[in-house]
């Protein structure tokens, strides 16, 4: 005997706000009444078609079932906002379902590529022999690229992905046509389409809005996670306004600044180099420290929210170790750098080369060392964890 559960997901909780109907949804009776429901409550709605396409390939396996093979239709809804919570609303659902049921496998239906991304929540609880997809099929009239550009920019879930970025590039554009240099803007356009493009095919979407998230708990976790966060803030501002009055400032102000800053070049001429070069090299310089504090300011912020919620782990502390071996390591090639956009040679003579790459070496072994430590205390939290007897 086979039991197979034919299910359809309602990832963001169109049957419960619209037709006011909590999952999960088993039976095909209950099944039925619900796509009724919602097929009344609103006709355009594609969850609609994607549970009568559960009924009917339902109907369809009763119709070849063999012997005492059961065959139960059940529909999960997730929640209105789409996510972490509504990953959690479906996984709860199923559990109930396989509980009642207890089905060996299962068939899912599905409207688009939005549901089938809980398929992983269902895989890891039950395995799917079959995925089948519901195609509506449309008059031409309705086919118009009218008709759905009007829909996704009435419909709330895709008004902020349509025009947003439209507008973003038309503000562009027209500031570039205004502006006197405006070609830089009218440039920066492919680059920034670029950078997106990237960054959708990297998946750094979760990586912005786990940090987006994190930085949002930060904000409201207490006084000083919130005043370290704002800290962090104002020293990226610091920052972008060092390099802007480093690319700004004059040329004696600048060979003043190398000859000071770094005692091994005795004569900067900025004019005699590769000035672009050279201007850019000095402005990271002066921009690293507030580029340092703005990032131990940001993770200490995250530090005492993990103090506060009683999460906080030794891994906390090797990010400030690692942003030490980052900022030796960064001054010492700065200076490799200016050395020679100076004109000299940099010298490979041992004093000259333990002058500049003592403090980088010093922060990588401390680093190493301070790994190790974090690491050897984990694994003892880890062997006792093991060996504690929680009772019976």
């Amino acid at each position: 005997m086979a039991r197979t559960l034919i299910m359809t997901v309602d990832r963001d909780n169109d049957l419960g706000v619209k037709a006011g109907i909590r999952g999960p949804v088993i039976g095909r009776k209950n099944a039925l009444n619900a796509v009724l429901r919602l097929g009344i409550a609103d006709p355009e709605e594609s969850d609609t078609n994607a549970i009568l396409g559960a009924l009917h390939h339902h109907d369809k396996m009763v119709e070849s079932a063999k012997g005492n093979d059961e065959l139960e239709i059940a529909i999960l809804t997730g929640d209105v906002r789409v996510g972490p919570r509504s990953d959690r609303a479906i996984a709860s659902q199923l559990e109930e379902v396989i509980k009642e049921f207890q089905p060996d496998s299962a068939v899912l239906v599905t409207d688009g590529a939005d549901d089938e991304a809980s398929l992983p929540i269902i895989t890891s609880r039950i395995r799917v022999d079959h995925i089948e997809k519901i195609i509506v099929r449309q008059n031409r009239g309705i086919e118009s690229t009218y008709y759905y550009i009007i829909k996704a920019v009435e419909d709330p879930r895709w008004r902020a992905r349509l025009l947003v970025p439209v507008a973003i590039f038309l503000m562009l554009f027209g500031l570039g046509l205004m502006l006197p240099n405006g070609t830089v803007i009218i440039g920066a356009m492919p680059l920034i389409i670029g950078i997106w493009v990237l960054a959708k095919g990297l998946g750094w979407e979760q990586q912005l809005d786990r940090l987006l998230n994190d930085m949002r708990e930060s904000a409201t976790g207490g006084i000083w996670s919130s005043l370290l966060w704002g800290l962090a803030i104002v020293s990226v501002l610091l920052s972008v306004l060092t390099v802007w009055q480093v690319l700004t400032g004059s040329t004696s102000e600048l060979n003043e600044y190398v000859t000071e800053s770094y005692t091994s070049i005795d004569v900067f001429d900025l004019d005699a180099v590769n000035r672009d070069a050279a201007v850019w090299v000095i402005a990271l310089d002066q921009a690293l420290t507030w580029i340092v504090v703005s990032t131990f300011s940001f993770a200490l912020s995250l530090g005492v929210l993990r103090w506060k919620e009683g999460t906080f782990t030794g891994r906390s502390l090797l990010l400030f170790g690692l942003g030490g071996v980052i900022y030796t390591i960064s001054r010492a090639i700065i200076e490799v750098l200016l050395t020679e956009l100076s004109g000299d040679d940099y010298s490979l003579a041992f004093g000259e080369i333990s002058d500049t790459w003592f403090l980088p070496i010093l922060a990588t072994v401390l680093y190493y060392l301070l790994r190790t430590v974090v690491q050897s205390f984990e694994e003892n939290d880890e062997s006792l964890s093991a060996n504690r007897f929680w009772g019976v």
